[in-house]
């Protein structure tokens, strides 16, 4: 996790001294130009590092400034030597403004410099070594006023004569070993712990006592103060970092005693594996942090310091990163002559030794992503890109990582990968593919590549990735076939790369891929053909989509052998396909043309082609044979009777020989007799044709037989008369319930004389009752209208009498139309005339 500077390359990378590789969070490079110089010349004591440049003390009592790449700027430090120490620079502090420059030595001077006005300069001696000064952060006004640290903490302030007036803060245990003011808060240390003083109140706020390291004492080693921010003060000392909040006290705190407004409460405390060399603010939660290592290396000499990246909780902290740094002279240094001082609005810290000052930035977006290229982490490096932007494209670092998905045969990813990152841009696409190619991987981005019409590729791309599969994936190869829209390729070269590859075990997927590309090309004869090579019922369903009935004029026996119902559905539409074609078709295979004339005789019973069922059902299927004899019309009896007498069909025969009448119903009743012998089949037979000369044949036939002598009479009851039948029984002949027979037939004739009896009397009675309701409707009067015309002579048919209707009297018939002829008049005369009539018979 620790990385190492390597003294040869100012602006190189902290190299990784474990092999693990983690992100790092800075860059590094040797501030050079002007202040080497001065490095060949002096040793550097202390730092101020300032928003606008950064000011160093040397062990000569030195105290130049620099700009922040170590170019010299000229100020009142360098035209006069007057302010310059006689000795070692032990402190140096800036304002916020960097307008003044406090420094102090162990001459026992303490100089306040203004860098552009010498009006409120100051020179101080005290007479022994003075460690530590502070001026004050924030002053408004132009007199500064500034804190002194010796074996007190005193404040110097200007009176009401301008003139410098020391004020005795504190009393301090041994010394004052460093101070960091802020705000209205001083935090110093002393040889026991540190202490906030508050300004505004003018007390301490307390102690925060340090735990002294075995065998070492505290004003050993250098304490590090810093404010993150106006109440959040960080303490870095020997091996122990402290995070301390000043807050107010709240009202059960106040209420204790006479106490400050303000207590120092320290929220993390926690110990490193190094002696804290400084430290500074990174984030809310974290810190950089300067060490210096407690190991010494097998010379016995110091080690590399450290520039970690600290994440603190409530007593514990989290090593981010850590850099291990090599700064010339590193060996021979101690843990108080490295210092930390950082620009923490830039996020830029500058790690200062005596001969060496290195500067740590934060890695900004294009560094990273330098890094995570450089490490192979090309997924973080394009989401980096696509979040804050950088100088890189992000497609220049997509190609890179399908490179190098490529190179660990990742091809699904890199392909994956491409369809995230080329979109529609048909030139990049083309180009990676080739890549693909090279691995022979084309079928891994088969299933990415664009094939829409907004970036379709060159075909010859396509034909690539299909070739590819048809040497080691046929099934693939379909599944593409029936997948990509077929204008993507030339489908006449995969057709002909087909039958050059074309292998009997895989014959199958081939076939299909053959039919679906003649498909494609328009050419559906040979899909057909391929489809039933391979009996595929979706050839009834190519034939449908594209209309191919006249293709199918030559294919119809396949089809049938393929799926029969499917194909008679197709067939038996005489829009789409002739009958005269199929049948043609057909000729040579009765039993399929059986099939297909039995299935067109249920939808068209009337076809031309009905007659030929009667040799095929007489092959086929016999049963059928009967029922279309009697239900057909459209067949030469001569032929079928033929057909029927060569395969022996005497129920056939009969029905033939019946439908033809005279003596062939004769031969009829004779083959029932004769070959059938059923006695019921020849009665009806009989009944059906009601021909006295059957009847006779037939009486004549059985009257010799005694046993069914019964039976004739049985049947030809209302057909024939059974004297005839009687007349022909021989004296003394033993005819098996005969008596029953005769009582049978005599109970039938009387029921038959009875019902004709009954009916002619019903019949009478009906006529009389109707004849009456006529005769009495035909009497009954009618309304008529004095508007109602006559038809003929167009007069009316009743007259007015002095403008006023009136009855009609018999003996009156002024009031009728003349003419007589109106079909109403006629009817009143007649009825008139009758009861005129039978008035005057009534009155003689």
């Amino acid at each position: 996790m620790a990385k190492a500077l390597p003294l040869i390359s100012c602006d190189s990378w902290a190299d990784s001294i474990n092999e693990e590789d983690v992100e790092p969070k800075f860059k590094y490079h040797r501030l050079a130009n002007d202040l080497k110089y001065m490095l060949n010349a002096d040793v550097i004591t202390c730092s101020a590092v300032h928003l606008k440049f950064l000011i160093f003390g040397t062990f000569r009592g030195r105290v130049c400034i620099f700009d922040h790449q170590g170019n010299s700027v000229y100020s009142n430090l360098s035209a006069s030597e007057r302010y310059t120490h006689q000795v070692a620079v032990n402190n140096i502090d800036v304002d916020h403004k960097g307008e003044y420059v406090a420094t102090c030595s162990d001459d026992g001077k303490v100089n306040i410099t203004g860098l552009f006005s010498s009006d409120n300069n100051h020179s101080l001696s005290f007479g022994k070594c003075i460690k530590v000064v502070s001026l004050e952060p924030d002053s408004k006004a132009h007199i500064k006023r500034f804190v002194v640290g010796d074996d007190k903490l005193i404040l110097y302030e200007r009176n009401l004569l301008k003139k410098l007036k020391p004020v005795e803060l504190c009393s301090v245990e041994g010394s004052v070993l460093s101070i960091c003011w802020h705000g209205n808060f001083i935090a110093w240390a002393s040889h026991i712990g540190v202490r906030v003083y508050d300004l505004n109140e003018r007390c301490s706020l307390g102690l925060i006592k340090w735990e002294v390291p075995p065998q070492e004492r505290l004003e050993n080693f250098r304490c590090h103060l810093r404010w993150s921010n106006k109440h959040t003060l960080l303490i870095g000392w020997v091996d122990t970092i402290r995070v301390c909040v000043i807050r107010k006290r709240n009202s059960i705190e106040a209420s204790t005693g006479n106490l400050p407004v303000y207590i120092v409460d320290p929220i993390s405390t926690f110990q490193t594996t190094f002696y804290v060399c400084g430290l500074a603010p990174l984030s809310a939660k974290q810190l950089v942090v300067l060490g210096f290592r407690k190991e010494k290396s097998s010379c016995f000499k110091a080690q590399r310091p450290v520039l970690c990246v600290i994440e603190y909780k409530m007593n514990s902290s989290e090593e981010i990163c850590t850099d291990s740094l090599t700064l010339r002279g590193f060996e021979e240094y101690t843990v108080n002559d490295y210092s930390l001082g950082g620009i923490i609005e830039e996020n830029r810290f500058y790690i200062v030794a005596p001969k060496d000052i290195v500067v740590a930035s934060l890695i900004e977006t294009d560094d990273r992503i330098e890094w995570l290229i450089k490490h192979s982490k090309f997924e973080e490096a394009m989401e980096l890109i696509s979040a804050n932007g950088g100088n890189v494209p992000v497609l220049s670092v997509a190609k890179l990582y399908v490179n190098h998905l490529l190179a660990l045969k990742k091809y699904d990813d890199a392909a994956k990968l491409c369809l995230r990152m080329l979109g529609n841009d048909k030139v990049l696409w083309e180009e990676e593919v080739f890549k693909f190619v090279k691995c022979q991987q084309l079928r891994s981005v088969s299933a990415y590549l664009p094939t829409s019409d907004e970036c379709k590729l060159d075909p010859h791309v396509y034909e690539m990735v299909l070739y590819e599969f048809l040497k080691f994936d046929v099934c693939g190869f379909l599944n593409l076939i029936k997948e990509w829209p077929s204008h993507l390729y030339d489908g006449l070269a995969v057709i002909n790369a087909i039958h050059d590859n074309f292998r009997k075990h895989h014959a199958n997927q081939l076939l299909e891929s053959l039919a679906l590309l003649y498909s494609y090309q328009g050419d559906f004869e040979s899909a057909l053909r391929m489809y039933l090579k391979l009996q595929n019922k979706d050839v009834f369903q190519l034939i449908r989509r594209y209309e191919l009935y006249d293709v199918i004029s030559k294919l119809i026996i396949p089809l049938i052998q393929l799926d029969r119902d499917c194909a008679f559905e197709i067939l038996l539409d005489k829009k789409k396909i002739k009958t005269e074609i199929v049948v043609h078709q057909l000729e040579h295979k009765q039993e399929y043309l059986y099939w297909y004339l039995d299935s067109l005789l249920k939808k068209d019973p009337s076809n031309v082609f009905q007659k030929k069922l009667i040799s095929l059902y007489a092959i086929f299927d016999r049963n059928k044979l009967l029922p279309f004899l009697k239900r057909s019309k459209d067949y030469d009896i001569q032929e079928a009777l033929v057909v029927c007498k060569q395969e022996n069909f005497y129920p056939e025969i009969v029905y033939l020989l019946g439908c033809m009448g005279g003596v062939e119903a004769a031969e009829a009743l004779n083959i029932i007799i004769h070959r059938i012998r059923d006695i019921e089949m020849a009665i009806e037979f009989c009944k059906e044709h009601d021909d006295n000369d059957l009847w006779n044949a037939l009486i004549n036939e059985f009257s010799n037989h005694p046993e069914i002598v019964t039976k004739v009479l049985d049947g030809i009851v209302d057909y024939f008369s059974p004297a005839v039948v009687v007349g022909k029984i021989k004296m003394g002949q033993n005819i098996p319930n005969l008596r029953q027979s005769l009582i049978k037939m005599l109970w039938h004739y009387n029921l038959q004389g009875e019902i004709l009896s009954s009916a002619q009397q019903i019949q009478l009675s009906d006529y009389f009752e109707i004849h009456s309701e006529i005769v009495t409707t035909q009497r009954r009067g009618q309304q008529v209208s004095n508007e109602q015309m006559c038809s003929l002579c167009h007069r009316p048919v009743l007259m007015l009498r002095g403008g006023m209707s009136w009855a009609l009297d018999l003996d009156d018939f002024r009031g009728l139309c003349g003419c007589g002829k109106h079909p109403l008049l006629r009817t009143l005369n007649q009825e008139l005339l009758g009861i005129s009539g039978q008035k005057a018979k009534d009155c003689t």
